[in-house]
């Protein structure tokens, strides 16, 4: 890097304070003994149940607002052929917004990522009756470093429809995310575990835990969302600063502006033209 632009980087990260913010406060806005509950949980296990983060008005507005885009069919067999799903969700809703930054997510993410922390990815699925199950899988197993290793990445995932073994709840293998380069086999399979939650509840889970959209034997559709999130020094799986409109992003809290990408990691990862990509939001 020129002495040039490392100057004008810098210069930006150090008079820049109102940049600066790269962890939620949301630590201090939940219960404290409640937290390390889930905490402790989620170490033990790979994956928590939060019960009601979301109350009855917010799931009535994420309703209305998805239903409309849901008029299509699934593409492949891993994202399912009869399971519906909304991408660049923010491009067009906010609906999930709060979702997305709940403070008891937050700080969940604060303890298991370090400052930083990107929006990987934010969908609605959709999972419609006859569905199989969808493979198991690692959310940051696309990420080449060798496990056993501590998570890059995590997630969530909402139940707008109450989660139950017959529609579809996320299936996860309690103690995988501990595995190292090992794949589950029948005997694994055996110990899968549903998620089965009330709508309004989400299931935090780190990214090394294997885990996969479970079948629905149901005769009703099963609506849920996932965020997932990562390190910043990881590439997110969605590519926000394309798929979300400048205009869209300043719209949004300090906290998901963060994680969409306009942050910095470190001194200057991140950076538009050695400057805190945060400045591109200033006009709007």
């Amino acid at each position: 890097m020129s002495d040039v632009l490392k100057s004008d980087v810098y210069h930006s990260m150090e008079t820049a304070s109102k940049y600066k913010k790269t962890q939620s406060n949301a630590k201090d806005r939940v219960d404290q003994e409640l937290l390390q509950q889930y905490l402790d949980k989620l170490m033990q296990d790979g994956y928590v149940v939060v019960p009601d983060l979301l109350n009855q008005e917010q799931l009535d507005i994420i309703r209305e607002e998805v239903t409309p885009m849901l008029n299509h069919k699934g593409r492949n067999f891993f994202e399912g052929e009869l399971t519906q799903r909304i991408y660049s969700v923010m491009a067009k809703t906010f609906a999930l917004n709060p979702m997305v930054e709940h403070p008891m997510i937050l700080a969940l993410l604060d303890a298991v990522l370090m400052p930083s922390y990107l929006l990987s990815q934010l969908q609605v699925i959709n999972i419609l009756p006859g569905e199989k199950q969808q493979p198991l899988h690692a959310d940051d197993g696309y990420v080449q470093m060798p496990r056993p290793r501590k998570c890059v990445s995590a997630a969530t995932v909402w139940a707008i429809d109450d989660f139950t073994a017959e529609n579809g709840g996320t299936m996860v293998i309690p103690g995988s995310h501990n595995w190292g380069d090992k794949h589950p086999d029948e005997s694994d399979l055996k110990n899968q575990v549903h998620c089965e939650m009330k709508a309004g509840s989400a299931v935090f889970f780190l990214g090394t835990l294997w885990h996969g959209g479970g079948a629905n034997v149901s005769d009703q559709p099963r609506l849920a969302a996932t965020a997932q999130y990562c390190e910043g020094f990881i590439r997110p799986q969605e590519n926000f600063s394309l798929s979300v409109p400048l205009e869209r992003a300043a719209q949004c809290s300090e906290d998901i502006k963060r994680m969409l990408g306009y942050s910095i990691f470190g001194p200057f990862m991140g950076m538009v033209d050695g400057k805190h990509p945060k400045r591109l939001l200033e006009p709007f």
